[in-house]
């Protein structure tokens, strides 16, 4: 399993003893024997509170039991799905040919929600085949509880019209739009440069240099970051305005 005590909040935050953080690595601590896990080197998330015992799945993909199994080895009960953006390597579907598990096949195992912003509900449905009713809509700004822990969704367009990050705990999950190097592909279908710069310069400029990042994969040699040293070393903060973000990516 993946190591949840140098990456847990919950150790850079000693109010937060409630908090259940883990960050799990697909193809080294679920989804094991699946080749695609491997290269694609997807994190998923499970966040909850440790005394009520519920928790969340983020972006479940490949191995749905596998997830559920760390749950119950963690005395862990799921109450919700969060999905950072439509993707088939982050919620399951089909990508390149290849049929991905996720949370269509989650939902079949545990009756719960998927908590999106509402900008991805129809790409949701059509990646996973989910319907309507399975899914809980948010705006900007929106909080999820688990228990006493509580969880904002912070709309972060610009990879995808609805991409979210999470802000638990002094913890940020970013998905696909921050990376500790570099961000989301914006040459993507619903791709948007100029949404992501702002997601990136102002939406995310709340969060403090202390938070610790939690990125959707692992590009990088260490698994995560504080937002400060990300702002520090990461390129895609160099620019100072929105015109030099487009020049920089070829858009301008």
């Amino acid at each position: 399993m993946g190591d949840d005590t140098a990456d847990d909040p919950q150790a850079r935050q000693p109010g937060e003893s409630r908090l259940y953080f883990r960050q799990l690595l697909s193809g080294q601590d679920f989804a094991t024997s699946d080749p695609i896990a491997r290269q694609m080197v997807n994190f998923a998330y499970l966040i909850g509170d440790r005394e009520t015992r519920e928790a969340v799945v983020v972006d479940p993909a490949y191995a749905v039991d596998d997830l559920l199994d760390i749950l119950a080895e963690d005395e862990m009960q799921l109450t919700g799905v969060l999905a950072t953006h439509f993707h088939a390597d982050h919620i399951g579907g089909n990508m390149m040919g290849y049929s991905i598990e996720g949370v269509a096949q989650l939902l079949e195992r545990q009756g719960t929600k998927i908590h999106l912003q509402a900008p991805e509900a129809e790409l949701v449905q059509k990646t996973t085949g989910i319907s309507m009713s399975d899914m809980e809509l948010h705006a900007p700004g929106d909080v999820v509880s688990v228990g006493a822990v509580d969880i904002e969704l912070l709309h972060t367009p610009g990879h995808t019209p609805g991409s979210q990050c999470f802000l638990v705990g002094g913890a940020l999950v970013a998905g696909d739009t921050l990376f500790l190097d570099g961000c989301g592909r914006m040459d993507l279908p619903g791709s948007d440069p100029a949404a992501m710069y702002r997601s990136l310069h102002d939406t995310l400029a709340k969060v403090p240099d202390s938070a610790v990042l939690f990125p959707g994969h692992r590009y990088s040699f260490e698994p995560s970051a504080t937002m400060g040293q990300t702002r520090q070393m990461n390129y895609v903060f160099k620019p100072r305005s929105e015109q030099q973000w487009l020049m920089m990516f070829g858009q301008g």
